[in-house]
């Protein structure tokens, strides 16, 4: 316990001289209920949302449209790492999500040189939409590249399900 704050403290510290940003990071994801860590990732992409845009006009000023945005879309969360000892956890993780497929929560978190958590994305309602495994090549010397997508609906707190009353925004007028 006293390692973990020394080193959040180290990290801090290290950061006013360093900087926040640093090129040494991966990303952890964490898989709330669960009995699987499928350990740290070189890469991630996809944590990207778009709106498609509403148009409304009315009768009287039909030059001026309302606009709206509409439903968000998120894409696939595209993880990558050379394959290692958690890539077996995966296959297992795989295999138990295969047999029983429940939609899930967790997050994805950047983490820094030190293993600190920089910044995590909470996702909800995901399940692997592909795995792969690179080209095994002994001539070539090359690491065999394991890659794992991920499909969820969203990781922005926007949820305005009956019973929660969503953000709290200022009034317009």
């Amino acid at each position: 316990m006293k390692v973990n704050q020394a080193v959040r403290n180290f990290s801090k510290g290290s950061d006013a001289f360093f900087g926040s940003v640093n090129m040494a990071h991966s990303f952890t994801v964490a898989i709330d209920r669960c009995q699987y860590e499928l350990g740290d990732w070189a890469s991630a992409s996809g944590l990207n949302v778009t709106w498609q845009t509403c148009e409304y006009r009315t009768g009287d000023n039909w030059n001026h449209p309302l606009v709206f945005p509409g439903v968000p879309k998120y894409q696939k969360i595209k993880l990558s790492r050379a394959a290692c000892a958690d890539s077996q956890v995966v296959q297992e993780w795989l295999t138990e999500t295969s047999v029983r497929n429940v939609p899930l929560t967790g997050a994805v978190s950047l983490v820094n040189w030190l293993g600190v958590r920089t910044v995590t994305w909470e996702i909800r309602e995901f399940f692997p939409a592909a795995w792969g495994i690179g080209e095994f090549n002994a001539a070539q010397g090359k690491v065999a590249m394991e890659t794992l997508e991920l499909v969820h609906t969203g990781f922005l707190n926007d949820d305005f399900a009956p019973g929660n009353p969503g953000p709290q925004l200022p009034h317009m007028y």
